[in-house]
């Protein structure tokens, strides 16, 4: 990862204290830190420099895609972007329209898996008033809807095969014939496909059209899974932060230990699930500084990824291990019997985690409630009111002392 540190020099504010990132004003952030080559220290300065929504990246190979992505913008050239479910594809394909002369036209994205197959054609391409049962009313379609724009198809690969011969006669003529009409319809959009299937297998098992795959296929572009590019997730782990942290409220650092533990896990469910687990870590923080170990939840259990020097221990299968392995495990009262359930609500995980991260430091403490809370980096107020939770929510929790 390259950086300027005079550039740096400029946009961060040596400070004597803990690292923070605070939000005095829309997005207006003053960087503090104690060493400026920390990794922590210029993935937070990515972060504060990514306009919301835009893709946050540090590894080389995302980098380059976006810079191919950046040549594509410029012409009006179909896109088809490849990638497993959650790696950003559409972000991607905001950031193409955005940098296109396109940019002030409408940007409509719509999942082809998540509609109505009977319903797709007329949601696509427009119809008639009285083209079939319930159409009261004439509609445009998403084509008409985003003349002049952009159109993403995600999970193109769901579209029926029957439609892919609309959808080509689409990109080929430019032009769209709603259900029920008789004259077609001129349309000028640009069409970006995603799919997070291996579309020439398709093709090649006759469940996706090849003509449509090689008029989609003009430059494709691919985005690895988030464990195939490491340098990417703690910029976007401090992107996160900034966005679900509530406005004027102080977002807390996240600790080198805490950013070593998040590059070992291989992230099954790529930055979906970072972007779970930086959920949980602000609640399991509460108004602590800083996010530790403790405080990462990961949302099912993965092997992590191994290094150089050898494997990593795998966690116990059907369990959550948010803790930090030096601290040790909590008390069995608190292991639910459905913990590894697998129709277990994400609500109850994350407040057995955190009971289990709060209680196992606690005993370790010695059950001193000042003690536990300045390892866990919470004031004392704030864990009284977590232990208070807990009995309520019916979890067994011993008073402890002060």
């Amino acid at each position: 990862m390259q950086h300027d540190p005079r550039k740096i020099a400029i946009a961060l504010e040596r400070a004597p204290h803990n690292e923070l990132i605070r939000a005095p004003g829309g997005r207006q952030f003053t960087l503090r830190y104690v060493d400026g080559a920390s990794e922590g220290a210029l993935a937070a300065l990515l972060a504060c420099a990514a306009p919301v929504g835009t893709p946050v990246a540090a590894d080389p190979e995302s980098l380059s895609v976006l810079a191919l992505a950046e040549r594509i913008a410029a012409s009006d050239i179909p896109v088809l972007i490849n990638g497993p479910t959650g790696t950003g594809k559409e972000v991607l394909s905001r950031f193409i329209h955005d940098r296109s002369r396109r940019a002030d036209k409408p940007f409509i994205a719509i999942n082809c898996a998540a509609m109505p197959e009977t319903m797709l054609e007329a949601l696509l391409f427009g119809h008639q008033k009285g083209a079939f049962t319930g159409a009261n009313a004439a509609s445009e379609g998403f084509f008409r809807a985003a003349d002049g724009g952009t159109l993403l198809l995600d999970e193109i690969a769901e579209m029926p095969i029957s439609l892919q011969a609309k959808l080509l006669r689409a990109l080929q003529e430019g032009e769209v014939l709603p259900l029920g009409a008789t004259q077609p319809v001129k349309v000028d959009v640009r069409v970006i496909a995603c799919a997070n299937r291996d579309l020439p297998l398709e093709v090649e098992e006759g469940r996706f059209r090849a003509d449509l795959y090689y008029r989609l296929n003009v430059f494709p572009l691919s985005l690895g899974a988030l464990c195939e590019r490491p340098e990417d997730i703690a910029p976007l782990a401090f992107a996160m932060m900034l966005r679900h942290v509530p406005r004027g409220m102080n977002t807390p650092w996240i600790s080198d230990a805490a950013i070593t533990l998040l590059a070992q896990h291989t992230w099954p469910g790529n930055v979906r699930e970072l972007e779970n687990v930086v959920r949980r870590a602000l609640l399991l923080a509460g108004d602590a500084p800083e996010i530790l170990p403790q405080h990462i939840v990961f949302d099912r259990p993965a092997r992590l990824v191994t290094d150089r020097n050898g494997a990593q221990a795998a966690p116990m299968p059907g369990t959550v291990t948010p803790i930090n392995p030096a601290v040790p495990a909590a008390p069995a009262e608190i292991v639910a019997d459905d913990m590894g359930a697998s129709g277990a609500k994400l609500s109850n995980i994350v407040q057995i985690s955190e009971a289990r991260a709060i209680l196992a430091t606690l005993e370790a403490c010695g059950g001193s409630r000042v003690a536990a809370a300045r390892q866990l980096g919470i004031s004392e107020r704030t864990l009284r009111y977590r232990l208070a939770s807990f009995r309520e929510a019916g979890i067994a929790v011993a008073g402890g002392r002060r």
